[in-house]
């Protein structure tokens, strides 16, 4: 089961990888570091015992023999220069000791001309050593070594300490591996934790963001798409709620002029009643489709599905046509509708869903501000982005209000006897967020000022 929970756990997985990752890190280390010391007192030795072998080898060609070699032998083992851990030796052709400190060589079939290590008796005493074996004209043969048993005692030092140092660090390397995992986990099982309260239906939950690392950054984009979602399904509540209560009146409506039509049929038995009762309800349900219409506008908005219709545009062009579109109808409610002047504004988006959005707040403008108000389109671009902007000195919108009015349905009680149904800003506010940007609603005192933002 333990193994079968690390191979699925992925800290379980990087934990034992970083542990033993450290742990070749420090056998690498360790490796070279012994090979940096011992190794290098081992080729110094080796170099010595050869330079040494070939110098009183050639004495011994050149001078009388044992007698220089042996000379050589003594001054060599007196001069105080590594005189406690040289070794020497020379053996006649009959095989006996002429000079040197070995009281016991060893055997005469070793091999010769190669560095080996063996056991010799030195000065009575049995001691590990280096040896380099020679022969010499004659039949002699030349032993030239260095006791090794300081060196051993470096050597044993040196891999204790590698290995009490080794074991500790390896040691460590487990804690820091087990600490990293339990870290992991747990900034892993916050994650998993506020998603389950989520799914529980808790969609106010949020993840904590204690850090700047890679994890805080996941956990607010988490939080931002959390938000968005929370947003969404908020909207989809609103909107339940909204059908339910705001639709049911022209259901009703519906409902009641088709009865009243029946009961005139059975009364009266005139074809002119059947045909007011049918064109009333007729334009009852064109109303109900006008407004499962613009439901499905805001759907296809907010599903921002629609860049690949994205194109430069001209904000001051839109707002001129849309101006020019709805001069007459602004000319019969006594409202004058002009366009601020300005040159033009470049921006990139989809020209006709601006152009919608833009006509949508012209048209509530006009609407709402009342004869004799003046309703003034413009676009301009300031460090945030470019925007489109319609403005008007009507009645206005208590401060209050002003962050309802793109809620779905949504209807001052002053404002409830004009027609309509709530979801022009919604649908601009979708528009605006398709684009990146936002609908600013602002208090114009007097009127109403609202600004549509796109991405920079």
């Amino acid at each position: 089961m333990a193994v079968h929970n690390i191979h699925r756990s992925i800290a379980a997985r990087l934990a034992l990888g970083y542990g033993l990752l450290t742990a070749l890190s420090i056998a690498v280390v360790c490796g070279v570091f012994y090979v940096g010391t011992i190794g290098v007192l081992d080729r110094s030795v080796d170099h010595k015992l050869v330079m040494l072998s070939g110098r009183l080898a050639s004495l011994y060609d050149v001078g009388d023999g044992g007698a220089a070699v042996s000379a050589e032998i003594a001054h060599l083992l007196t001069d105080r220069t590594d005189s406690d851990t040289e070794i020497f030796l020379l053996v006649g052709a009959d095989g006996k000791r002429i000079s040197g400190n070995l009281s016991a060589w060893p055997d005469p079939t070793s091999p010769v001309g190669r560095l080996l290590h063996r056991e010799v008796t030195r000065e009575g005493r049995r001691v590990p050593a280096r040896l380099l074996i020679r022969d010499l004209d004659g039949g002699a043969r030349l032993f030239v070594g260095r006791d090794m048993e300081e060196g051993e005692s470096i050597r044993s030092l040196v891999v204790r300490s590698l290995a009490f140092g080794g074991g500790a660090a390896v040691l460590l390397a487990v804690a820091g591996a087990l600490l990293f995992r339990r870290q992991l986990e747990a900034r892993i099982g916050r994650i998993r934790l506020t998603a389950a309260e989520i799914e529980a239906g808790d969609l106010s939950r949020r993840i904590p963001v204690s850090s700047d690392d890679e994890f805080g950054l996941l956990s607010r984009d988490i939080n931002r798409m959390l938000d968005r979602i929370e947003h969404l399904m908020e909207g989809v509540r609103h909107v339940s709620n909204a059908i339910a209560h705001d639709l049911r009146t022209p259901l009703g409506r519906i409902r009641n002029k088709l009865d009243g039509a029946l009961r005139v049929a059975a009364e009266v038995q005139t074809r002119e009643g059947h045909a007011l009762a049918a064109q009333a309800a007729i334009d009852d349900i064109d109303e109900l489709t006008q407004v499962f219409d613009k439901l499905l506008q805001i759907a296809a908005a907010e599903s921002g599905m629609r860049p690949e219709n994205f194109s430069d545009i001209d904000l001051h062009q839109i707002g001129a046509d849309i101006v020019e579109m709805y001069e007459a109808t602004a000319d019969e409610r006594g409202v004058l509708l002009v366009q601020m002047y300005g040159q033009d504004v470049p921006a990139r988006g989809d020209r006709n869903l601006l152009g919608s959005a833009l006509a949508s707040l012209v048209d509530n403008a006009i609407k709402y501000a009342g004869s004799g108000a003046t309703v003034e389109v413009s676009a301009g671009t300031d460090e945030n982005g470019s925007w489109l902007a319609v403005r008007d000195n009507g009645p206005g919108v208590p401060a209050e209000e002003l962050p309802k009015l793109t809620q779905r349905f949504y209807r001052l009680d002053k404002s409830r006897h004009l027609p309509g149904n709530g979801l022009g800003l919604s649908i601009v506010a979708a528009i605006a967020a398709l684009h990146g940007g936002s609908l600013v609603i602002e208090d114009a005192a007097p009127g109403l000022c609202i600004r549509l933002r796109l991405l920079r």
